[in-house]
C-alpha cells in the first residue's frame, strides 16, 4: 500500500511540474483553458467532500468529526492567508502582467503549502480506504497542472529567470511529495487517528474547493467555467461508479 501511495503522489507532483513547464517553455498559455480546469477540479473535489467525505468522516468518528472538519478547513485559512499573503490561481498568466517579487514569495509560500496538504489527503484517503482515496487523488490530479502553470505564470510576471521558473515548480511538487510522506506517520497508527486525520483532510478539501477555486472561476468575464463546474460535479459521480465497478 505505501508504494502505491508514493506512486499516486509522485504522479500529481508530476501533473503540477509539467504545468510550470509549459510556462518555462512557452510564455504564454490560454486562460480559458487554465480557467476550465480549475472549474472542472473544483466541481470534482466539492461533490467528493459533500457526497463522500464528510459522510464516511461522521460515520468513522461521530458528531467529533465536525471538529476535525474544522480544524481542517481552518487549518488551511490559517496558512494561506494569514501567515503568507493571498495568492490566486491563474491570475497572472501573460508576461505584460507584472507582480512584485515579495508577492511571488507569498505566492510561492501560499501554494507549497496548498500542494502539501493535497499530498497529505492523497496519502490519509487511500490508508482510510482506498476507493476514497482514489477519487482524492483524482480530485487533486484535476488542478494540479493549472496549479503549476499557476505558479509559473507568476514567477515569470515577477521577473525572475527560467531556471528560477522551474525551480519554483519542483519546489511546489516537492511539497506534494512531502505531503504523501505522511504515510509513514499514519500507516502503523490506530484506526481513530487515521479516522481524525481523514476528517481533517476532509476539511481541508473543502476549503480548497470553495475557497480557494471557487472564487476565482467566479471571476471569469467568460460564462463557461461556472458551468463547467458542475461537469465536474458528474464527472465524479461517473468516475465512483467506474472504480466501484473496477474495484468489485
Amino acid at each position: 500500500m505505501t508504494g502505491r501511495i508514493l506512486l499516486f503522489g509522485c504522479i500529481a507532483a508530476l501533473a503540477q511540474v509539467l504545468g510550470g513547464s509549459l510556462i518555462y517553455f512557452k510564455k504564454t498559455w490560454p486562460k480559458r483553458v487554465q480557467e476550465n480546469l480549475l472549474a472542472l477540479g473544483a466541481g470534482f473535489i466539492l461533490a467528493l467532500v459533500f457526497l463522500k467525505l464528510i459522510p464516511a468522516s461522521i460515520a468513522t468518528l461521530g458528531e467529533t468529526a465536525a471538529l476535525y472538519l474544522m480544524l481542517g478547513f481552518a487549518t488551511i485559512h490559517f496558512f494561506e492567508h494569514t501567515i503568507v499573503g493571498h495568492f490566486h490561481f491563474g491570475e497572472e498568466v501573460h508576461s505584460e502582467v507584472m507582480v512584485s517579487k515579495v508577492a511571488s514569495i507569498s505566492a510561492f509560500s501560499g501554494l507549497f503549502i496548498h500542494a502539501f496538504f493535497d499530498g497529505f489527503s492523497i496519502s490519509v484517503g487511500m490508508q482510510f480506504n482506498f476507493l476514497v482515496g482514489l477519487l482524492v487523488f483524482l480530485a487533486v490530479l484535476l488542478h494540479k497542472f493549472p496549479e503549476g502553470l499557476t505558479i509559473g505564470s507568476i514567477m515569470l510576471a515577477a521577473g525572475y529567470p527560467r531556471k528560477t521558473i522551474m525551480l519554483s515548480t519542483l519546489g511546489i511538487g516537492l511539497a506534494t511529495i512531502l505531503g504523501v510522506c505522511t504515510v509513514f506517520i499514519f500507516q502503523n497508527a490506530s484506526a481513530e487517528l487515521t479516522g481524525a486525520a481523514f476528517a481533517f483532510s476532509a476539511g481541508a478539501a473543502v476549503y480548497v474547493g470553495a475557497s480557494d477555486l471557487i472564487p476565482e472561476i467566479n471571476k471569469s468575464e467568460n460564462r463557461i467555467p461556472p458551468l463547467v463546474v458542475f461537469g465536474g460535479m458528474l464527472l465524479f459521480y461517473l468516475s465512483e461508479k467506474f472504480l466501484e465497478g473496477l474495484l468489485k
